[in-house]
């Protein structure tokens, strides 16, 4: 019997938008939505799984923050 496939958690567009958005954070050019120039790459990688969101990518929803 055949091991069943396993779906990627991630889809492409996703992958396209993190590593974008990870190039513009090392050029200096990413902001984060206030305009502040993004250094951290936890920020960059959600950034660019925000915006593969927006663009209908197969990106699993956000995480529920606890409060603060």
């Amino acid at each position: 019997m055949a091991a069943k496939k396993q779906s990627r958690k991630y889809g492409e567009k996703a992958s396209a938008k993190v590593e974008k958005a990870m190039h513009e954070r090392k050029r200096g050019t990413l902001r984060s939505g206030s305009g502040k120039k993004v250094t951290s790459k936890k920020q960059a990688i959600a950034i660019g799984l925000s915006q593969a969101r927006r663009a209908g990518g197969k990106v699993p929803a956000k995480r529920k923050s606890s409060s603060k």
